[in-house]
């Protein structure tokens, strides 16, 4: 990795129109319909008072493979999705067009051959007003990069679940056909659809796009903490800790206290966390 044009790449600002259907199609990616007469979910799937849901700020205008240009000198091929993080300032309007910008805030190198973190922050506000409607932050694992150099040498620490029992647990299956479905929201990487591809990346069959991973995750807390009212999701993170295979189902336990809400999700038939120290945060 070349630290200095790491950081001074200049992203290019991006414009998305919110179609009501690119809406509704990753509402359908990530499982909503599950439960194909009850409101709390055909809020996000017919075109009728059409809501956008929350963890749809995480795909929206986002800069592709960026990391692929070869003055960046990034091992990009050994590059994980290590967290995801989203803030809700407003909900997202079908319809509207919004506007992505980037930057990479921190790289922390955790020396030669222990890899490197790059952080992002996506900032997204709709066109003809600066005022934030979301912001979006990752922190993405190059395994092949460490001892390149950093800004800091100290990665954020990661938020602690509980150690009591959790207060509930909301279980929700995945189709098989789950990766095929998510991938029309923009990510077509074939590991989540070749299964020569899946196996040459050292997994069994393909996997579910981490991504996809975080919006069952989020719907478990909307429909378990929020009584299925998207506006009352205000922020949310969580660190990707396994694969998910489509066609598992996912168990999110989950801790309340006070507006602060702590989860992890577990794949039931593995019984392996594929998501971890999870955070969200409610408004009351």
């Amino acid at each position: 990795m070349n630290l200095q044009k790491v950081l001074a790449h200049q992203f290019k600002p991006i414009e998305h129109v919110l179609q009501p259907r690119d809406c509704m199609l990753y509402a359908a990616g990530i499982g909503l319909g599950a439960r194909p007469e009850h409101p709390g979910d055909l809020q996000f799937l017919y075109e009728k008072a059409l809501k956008v849901f929350p963890s749809f700020v995480n795909v929206i205008a986002h800069p592709g493979g960026w990391v692929q240009a070869p003055e960046l000198e990034i091992d990009w091929v050994k590059l994980l999705h290590g967290e995801q993080a989203f803030e809700m300032h407003r909900p997202l309007e079908a319809g509207k067009t919004y506007v992505g910008t980037f930057k990479v805030t921190d790289v922390v190198d955790k020396g030669e051959g222990k890899g490197a973190l790059i952080l992002m922050q996506k900032t997204l506000h709709e066109v003809g007003n600066d005022d934030p409607v979301g912001t979006v932050t990752s922190t993405y694992f190059l395994r092949g990069d460490g001892g390149c150099g950093g800004t800091t040498s100290a990665a954020p620490t990661p938020h602690a679940v509980p150690e009591r029992a959790p207060d509930g647990t909301c279980v929700l299956e995945t189709l098989p056909q789950a990766a095929l479905i998510y991938r029309l929201s923009g990510d077509y990487n074939p590991i989540h659809a070749d299964p020569v591809i899946a196996r040459k990346a050292g997994f069994e069959r393909p996997i579910l796009h981490g991504l996809c991973s975080l919006g069952v995750a989020t719907r478990a807390i909307v429909q378990a903490v929020c009584g299925d009212d998207s506006d009352k999701l205000k922020s949310f993170r969580l660190r990707f800790s396994s694969p998910v295979y489509p066609g598992e189902t996912i168990a999110t336990e989950y801790w309340l206290d006070g507006p602060v809400v702590s989860f992890r999700a577990r794949a039931v038939e593995r019984d392996v966390v594929v998501l971890n120290n999870g955070r969200a945060e409610i408004l009351e």
